[in-house]
């Protein structure tokens, strides 16, 4: 991975992923590897054992991490039940060092959502209620996995517990939850938001809404009356 990086591109990652202080991928480091670059290290490295996968995701490189979440994934979906619910293990004790928004989009709906699919699904419910902003969007988008089979339920009931978060990026995972369930069923979507849409931030309702018709847009985003609490 160092041998294939690209300073410049480096640099530009430091910018995208908001690593100054006090932002949210704030301390993150990059080696300067494109995605495509990374997936191809994911199919080279197909058969890499556990462990080893464990100390890529444990890594200070950010691509590293994305490498390792991508083997995981890879192995879940051509595992038989025991190495899934190993692989669900280790990336439900790894939680912390999936910690930014690219790494949490390429996991959590392809792990930890068909993880829970036949089981205790209330993980969700703590994960979103989390001080952590990455178990927070967790939560939110291991959720797809059920909306992409038309089971909508969980992804409705983690949206409503994320209303009142604070940070942009829980705003933007909620609302594009909500309008991947207005794809597939908009009564749902237009019920959730007739409920709503008066006290949803402003960018969790725009991404839910960006699929409706204008009238119907203008309408929402005249319902609306959320601010957020002052510090």
């Amino acid at each position: 991975m160092r041998g294939i990086g690209s300073a410049a591109r480096a640099q530009q990652s430091l910018r995208f992923f908001r690593t100054a202080p006090g932002e949210y991928g704030a301390g993150d480091r990059f080696l300067g590897l494109t995605v495509p670059q990374v997936r191809e290290l994911c199919r080279q490295y197909a058969d890499l054992p556990l462990s080893q996968v464990r100390d890529l995701l444990r890594s200070r490189w950010h691509e590293a991490r994305l490498l390792a979440l991508l083997l995981l994934v890879q192995g879940f979906e051509k595992g038989d039940a025991k190495q899934r619910a190993r692989i669900a293990t280790l990336y439900l004790a790894n939680l912390a060092w999936v910690n930014n928004w690219d790494l949490v989009d390429s996991s959590a709906h392809l792990i930890l959502g068909p993880h829970l699919a036949r089981g205790e699904r209330g993980l969700l419910d703590k994960l979103a209620r989390s001080p952590d902003l990455w178990r927070r969007r967790i939560a939110m988008i291991a959720t797809f996995h059920y909306i992409r089979q038309n089971d909508f339920p969980d992804a409705l009931r983690i949206a409503r517990a994320l209303l009142r978060d604070e940070h942009d990026l829980i705003h933007k995972a909620a609302g594009w939850m909500l309008r991947e369930i207005g794809k597939r069923d908009e009564a749902t979507l237009r019920t959730f938001l007739d409920r709503h849409a008066a006290r949803m931030p402003r960018t969790m309702l725009r991404y839910a809404i960006e699929r409706l018709p204008q009238g119907s847009r203008s309408r929402y985003l005249k319902l609306r009356t959320y601010r957020l609490p002052k510090s």
